[in-house]
């Protein structure tokens, strides 16, 4: 990404605060694995989106008072030692120019330098990233610095910059879609690899491997998310991750997957037969969800309630359920189709947003009917990803085949 994207993200956020405000976005730090292993550091997006730097226990500050801006960040300090056994931290220069960032301060300064700056001057608001997705769940670095605050500078009024940030992030801009656009593409070649190579006999994991392989010699080191792997009855299982049952004859295989560029996500599920052949039930069913899956994409365009596309999903979903016998009633549905067929797609799987508005032109999501049938032993999820466009909508994923003769087409011939 070039690093005017994230200069001008940060200039959008800084028009959406108050006068007299501050806003702090950390990093984050990887937490303990177990004994002296630590998971991998990702980090978190909304600074990601504000900085383009990606090192673990930074800390972004902008001030906006008395009609100026400032901004600072706040990185780590070169240790010789630890350098020896971790790698060098990212030094001040390189910090800078990823940025564009002009001060820059260390870490073990900030708590000093902050108290310093609302007791000389007279700040009213602070804006922290407070995203709490579950309750019981440990806090974030923004959590627990606004603790510190009630308790340590209760003249200032806490305001969530989450929603501001969330907002922002919801329409992608032309660069942000084409990292995207490569993510689904080496989506495609490592789907292609997984239908040249399955079999009955294997085990999920190992053909869940060809598509490791395929992603990282392409030049992607990082999926989107864990990937799913799961063969009959196990595709009834929403987020199956087990991957370690054998691949049985006759049988369909769902894979939701996606490689990662950039830090930007594609998000893909296809379902296709083991042995290359879908049994007629099999077909019937497929089709009923392929149908939902291009009748709801083109009803895509700015204006439309984003909700409205899972209600007109369920609709195509219970016609076609009860064209094959599945249902009597739409209401019983529920038992076979129990998820939303859309959520929105950029630097995270499930991306931030909000659902309560109508599609707008830059806006990128998923559309994934499903059926999952539990008695029969079958699981069928087509996923794509789609772009609002200013009188639609484009299919990104338009090139990973997914109809019934695309699908055996391509498996008699591999």
């Amino acid at each position: 990404m070039e690093k005017s994207f994230f200069v001008n993200n940060r200039n959008k956020l800084v028009e959406m605060m108050d006068e007299n405000s501050i806003l702090v976005l950390f990093s984050g730090k990887a937490p303990v694995k177990s004994a002296d292993a630590f998971h991998e550091h990702i980090v978190n997006r909304n600074f990601y989106y504000t900085t383009g730097i990606e090192r673990e226990n930074i800390i972004l500050m902008i001030t906006k008072h008395n009609d100026k801006v400032g901004e600072i960040l706040f990185i780590e300090k070169s240790d010789p030692v630890l350098a020896k056994w971790l790698g060098e931290k990212m030094s001040e220069e390189e910090a800078s120019e990823k940025s564009d960032v002009e001060i820059i301060r260390f870490t073990e300064d900030f708590n000093g330098f902050f108290n310093q700056l609302i007791l000389k001057n007279d700040f009213d608001n602070i804006y922290l990233d407070l995203e709490k997705r579950d309750w019981n769940k440990l806090n974030t670095s923004g959590l627990e610095f606004a603790k510190e605050i009630k308790d340590k500078a209760p003249q200032l009024i806490i305001k969530n910059a989450y929603n501001m940030i969330s907002d922002l992030r919801t329409i992608k801009s032309d660069e942000e879609i084409g990292n995207i656009r490569k993510a689904i593409s080496t989506t495609n070649e490592g789907i292609k690899t997984l239908m040249t190579n399955a079999k009955p006999g294997i085990l999920e994991y190992q053909l869940e491997a060809y598509f490791d392989f395929t992603i990282k010699t392409l030049g992607n080191s990082k999926h989107a998310f864990e990937t799913i792997a799961a063969c009959g009855k196990n595709a009834t299982v929403l987020h199956y991750v087990e991957n370690d049952s054998e691949l049985q004859d006759n049988e369909l295989i769902l894979f939701d997957l996606g490689a990662q560029h950039e830090n930007y996500c594609a998000d893909i599920s296809r379902t296709f037969p083991v042995n290359g052949k879908f049994t007629k039930r099999q077909k019937e069913i497929y089709n009923v969800v392929l149908k939902a899956s291009v009748e709801t994409m083109k009803s895509v365009k700015p204006g439309m309630p984003f909700r409205e596309l899972n209600e007109m999903a369920k609709t195509i979903l219970a016609e076609g359920c009860k064209e094959i016998g599945l249902i009597k009633e739409d209401s019983e549905l529920s038992k076979y189709y129990f998820h939303g067929v859309s959520h929105y797609l950029g630097l995270d799987t499930h991306d931030v947003g909000n659902y309560d508005r109508k599609l707008e032109e830059g806006m990128v999501f998923t559309i994934e009917p499903g059926l999952y049938i539990e008695e029969e032993g079958i699981g069928i999820r087509i996923e794509d990803d789609v772009l609002v466009t200013k009188d639609g909508y484009e299919n990104l994923s338009k090139d990973i085949i997914k109809t019934v003769d695309e699908i055996e087409n391509f498996m008699k011939n591999r």
